[in-house]
């Protein structure tokens, strides 16, 4: 069984995967792709062998949408709400920016484009997690990668709060998206809310929660 699962903020995805197993009885579950603890949205769940085995086949190349809300004027030691934040630009500089900035700005991270994976990743250094190495007081050199923009669309900017909606390729970190856009309009800034709406044909208007499924195994 494949399950489109709407994983709540506060969570991490293997608490989520782990409460699938309780609910199912079943020892083999897994998931498609990490969705940070304060993250929200669409977690593709195998339960059972054969569908953790189908996982890889099935989202292999797919795409993932985002909608994000970015801070701006502060930036995050983790990128995002659970980091140390600092404030980087006065209210009138973020009040000075512009829709049509944002949008222009926007469109420089369209396409193709090199990114450098936050610290506070599950990349490995030499077989250890970074976020690992990073909560040990080690700052570990992250080499950059290639990654796909594919869309990148202003939905709403009330200073200081920009929602975003991106179309990203596999292996793209919002996080750092949301930090090179905050560098990019000269104020900083961190990732404060996230949503994965999509990821491949997997829908977040389909997908089911926790509360659902609890529902549907207590009969």
């Amino acid at each position: 069984m494949i399950l489109n699962l709407k994983k709540p903020s506060g969570i991490t995805s293997h608490d989520a995967v782990n409460k699938i197993r309780n609910l199912t009885g079943e020892a083999r579950v897994g998931h498609g792709g990490t969705l940070d603890p304060f993250a929200e949205g669409v977690l593709v769940v195998g339960v059972g062998r054969e569908s953790t085995k189908k996982l890889h086949q099935i989202l292999k190349g797919t795409n993932k949408e985002y909608l994000a809300m970015l801070e701006l004027g502060k930036t995050s030691t983790t990128g995002d709400p659970e980091g140390e934040i600092k404030n980087m630009a006065s209210d009138e500089e973020i009040k000075s920016l512009t829709d049509e900035k944002i949008k222009k700005v926007l469109k420089n991270f369209t396409g193709e484009i090199e990114q450098v994976p936050p610290i506070y990743s599950a990349v490995k250094i030499k077989g250890t997690p970074a976020y690992k190495l990073a909560r040990q007081g080690i700052t570990p050199t992250l080499a950059p990668r290639k990654v796909v923009i594919k869309e990148l669309e202003l939905l709403e900017f009330i200073p200081p709060l920009v929602k975003i909606r991106a179309v990203v390729s596999a292996g793209t970190y919002v996080r750092s998206l949301a930090e090179d856009i905050g560098k990019a309009l000269g104020v900083g800034a961190y990732l404060q809310a996230l949503v994965r709406s999509r990821v491949g044909e997997f829908k977040i208007e389909n997908s089911r929660t926790l509360e659902e499924l609890e529902k549907e195994y207590a009969k």
